[in-house]
């Protein structure tokens, strides 16, 4: 059993007050028999008219330990890499990064991370752990290149 993230109970809860339907904890893509990928969650639009029936997957991370370079850098592998395979298993849903709004506040205004959110096309959500609440939702399409 894989641990999950410190705060994955606080954005689920987040993401069903904001209208969405958990539909997979975690979301497995099976890559080949022997590798599979687990994505935290899988959700569901439940008001068709503001998000038409988006379907997405959320890979969330906590960035509390001593290094947000490194974890970072780990949360970067792991979007690239489920990217890929929402692509060949499942293209209709789009991945986002889900990211305390103090570490995007802070540690994702550095220009070095800015440019590595543009360059790979990252999609965020920001949530604020305590509250339970889902701050926003930034597209990758609206993040100038």
């Amino acid at each position: 059993m894989s641990r999950k993230d410190q705060f994955h109970e606080a954005v689920k809860h987040a993401l069903e007050k904001d209208g969405w339907l958990i539909t997979h904890d975690p979301f497995t893509i099976q890559i080949s028999e022997a590798v599979k990928l687990k994505i935290d969650l899988g959700a569901e639009s439940t008001i068709a008219a503001q998000r038409d029936q988006e379907k997405n997957a959320i890979e969330i991370k906590s960035f509390v330990t001593d290094s947000d370079i490194s974890e970072f850098h780990a949360a970067l592998g792991q979007y690239l890499n489920y990217v890929q395979a929402l692509e060949d298993k499942d293209p209709s849903r789009i991945l986002y990064l889900a990211i305390p709004l103090e570490t995007y506040d802070d540690f994702f205004q550095l220009t070095f991370i800015q440019k590595s959110v543009r360059r790979y096309a990252i999609n965020l959500i920001t949530y604020d752990p305590i509250k339970e609440e889902i701050k926003s939702w930034i597209s990758s399409n609206n993040i100038d290149k």
